[in-house]
């Protein structure tokens, strides 16, 4: 029995951990954009120095996305089960009061424990953290009584490996894109459909009748005798839009959001002006000019009016702008400059702007 628990844990929480972090490492960028409200949540909470960390948000993700890869890898080799579980119950420990926290004052509502592609609660964050620190404590316990799948030389080579091949992807995932992307914005998704809800939401009522309670999906008249107590939404995970955040202004305040969902939008997506590469201008101002005519082009980003200007100026770049959520527009793209092909509001290309496409590419996606 002993035995089954043991093997039970150890593909449980190795496997959940490599999971975790094979979602998370094909988008380092969700992380980051995590990590910096985490900082920003704590800075309010606990102190202002944790906004030192927010700048370095996209390391710290990367740091820890690596550790829960090879945290993974070594639970299921046993891999020097002193340091490793020492390491994986610390962790833990900090998860499970990090979810608590989130849960019970409602500070982050989505942990993204599992990036974009499974969306959590807080509480069922916690509770998943509760039921994960179960067999972690059972792999701490016994961890002196467990044989090694590998030598200690192989096994430090296959640790090796796995923090060298994690960083790789991770990095690479940078430079270009997502290899699979789990978020609204994807290529295929139409955005306004986006923005309304699946479902219309199912209430249950509460009412008493006399000394009964009763439970019902239409509304009971005082009339005939009910009185009502309380209600309460039974689908609420089906009724919220996947894009709730979406919105675009011009510089004078114009709300030019269904503007951007008709025809043809080479969307330049730029959350920081300051910070975006430069190096890029010159492909996408080629782009521009080459379909000029055909596509219209649009600079969207969460800077000042006069950074965007002088950015412009600086790079002969004769585009129009207009402003958005930093946060959306991370969504949107993972990439500083990125872009982004819509078609009434259908997404038909993201690119980095390392892999700027050419305008044959982009007029090919149009027809």
């Amino acid at each position: 029995m002993m035995k089954l628990i043991n093997q039970f844990s150890r593909f449980f929480v190795g496997g959940l951990f490599i999971f975790s972090g094979l979602i998370k490492i094909n988008d380092p960028i969700g992380t980051e954009i995590k990590m910096e409200e985490y900082f920003d949540v704590f800075a309010q909470d606990f102190g202002s120095f944790f906004k030192i960390f927010i700048p370095w948000s996209l390391e710290i993700g990367m740091i820890m996305i690596v550790l829960e890869l090879a945290l993974g890898v070594a639970i299921l080799l046993f891999w020097r089960m002193e340091l490793t579980t020492w390491v994986l119950l610390a962790l833990m420990v900090f998860f499970t009061f990090l979810t608590f926290y989130s849960a019970y004052f409602n500070k982050v509502t989505d942990c993204g424990c599992f990036g974009d592609a499974i969306k959590l609660t807080p509480w069922q964050s916690f509770w998943k953290d509760i039921v994960l620190m179960v067999f972690v404590l059972h792999l701490f316990w016994y961890r002196r009584s467990y044989d090694k799948v590998l030598s200690n030389g192989a096994g430090d080579s296959a640790i090796i490996a796995t923090i060298a091949i994690s960083t790789f992807v991770g990095v690479y995932a940078l430079m270009h894109l997502p290899f699979i992307d789990f978020r609204a914005y994807k290529i295929g998704n139409n955005i306004p459909k986006q923005m309304i809800a699946p479902a219309q939401p199912i209430i249950e009522y509460t009412f008493k009748k006399g000394a009964e309670e009763v439970k019902s999906l239409k509304y009971l008249l005082p009339e005939e005798g009910y009185q009502y107590v309380s209600s309460r939404v039974l689908n609420e995970d089906e009724i919220k839009p996947k894009i709730t955040d979406y919105s675009v202004t011009s510089a004078n305040g114009e709300d030019l959001t269904q503007s951007t969902f008709q025809g043809a939008k080479l969307l330049i997506i730029a959350y920081d002006i300051n910070k975006s590469n430069t190096e890029s201008s010159d492909k996408l101002r080629l782009l521009a000019n080459a379909l000029n005519g055909k596509v219209e082009a649009l600079i969207l980003t969460s800077s000042s009016e006069e950074q965007v200007d002088a950015f412009r100026h600086e790079n002969q770049l004769s585009i129009p702008f207009a402003f958005a959520d930093a946060t959306v527009l991370k969504t949107i793209i993972r990439s500083n400059p990125g872009i982004s092909l819509w078609k009434d509001g259908t997404v038909l290309g993201n690119w980095h702007y390392i892999d700027t496409p050419s305008a044959k590419e982009v007029e090919e996606l149009l027809k």
